[in-house]
């Protein structure tokens, strides 16, 4: 049986990806590798970040879309001044300064109409437009943010796997486990001095350790359960 390997929120930081890859000695030959979202934003290099996740997922890996994604998407596609806004605050700037773009031209391009992006970032948010925002497998359901544990999946909508938190946390009691990231583990322990990843009595797994905040880039190995992390 291949390892499933869990990642999720880099955020950019490009050599924390990298080293944790090495770390676990992923290979796409004896395992499956779950991307779990936020490639994007507040890291250094979001943009080599998308990068290796598209490489990745060329070689079978499966990856899936962050709620930073979606933020990136309904500023630079939508083209909504609120939505860059939005995005501005959330890290966004550090995206398009990778791209060679800053949050204020882009801005002004939206109100002018003569926004125009390079082909480069124009190829990721293509990809990142067509990413799913959940996977399963028999045993574990793996998303972003979480679920709504008093809907069905199927009318759930794309804004809760995205962003989701409380009332996933301490309502989900079903009997497949939700690997997650998007908040911080460091939230989720009750000491709240760790940013291991979380493993929580209700059948919920979260991995984000919170990377680029100062905490660390955690990896799961399921079945086994085991963990690692750099930083």
């Amino acid at each position: 049986m291949k390892r499933l390997l869990v990642i999720s929120d880099m955020h950019g930081q490009i050599d924390a990806f990298n080293a944790l890859l090495e770390k676990v000695h992923y290979s796409m030959e004896e395992d499956l590798l779950f991307l779990l979202g936020d490639y994007v934003d507040r890291g250094t290099n979001p943009k080599a970040v998308i990068k290796k996740a598209r490489a990745l997922e060329k070689q079978g890996a499966i990856a899936l879309k962050g709620n930073h994604e979606s933020m990136m998407e309904k500023a630079l596609i939508g083209k909504n001044l609120h939505a860059v806004s939005h995005w501005a605050v959330n890290g966004g700037a550090q995206t398009l300064a990778s791209y060679g773009l800053t949050i204020g031209s882009v801005y002004r391009g939206i109100q002018d109409g003569t926004l125009t992006l390079p082909d480069e970032l124009q190829s990721d948010l293509d990809w990142i437009q067509q990413l799913n925002i959940y996977a399963e497998t028999e045993h574990y359901f793996f998303v972003h943010a979480g679920v709504d544990p008093e809907k069905p999946i199927s009318e759930t909508s794309e804004d809760t796997f995205l962003w989701i938190r409380e009332l996933f946390f301490k309502g989900y009691h079903g009997d497949k486990t939700i690997i997650f990231g998007h908040t911080p583990t460091v939230n989720l322990h009750e000491s709240h001095d760790s940013y291991d990843v979380y493993f929580g009595e209700n059948n919920i797994i979260g991995i984000d350790g919170g990377c680029v905040f100062g905490g660390q880039l955690n990896c799961l190995t399921l079945p086994a359960k085991t963990t690692e992390h750099v930083g």
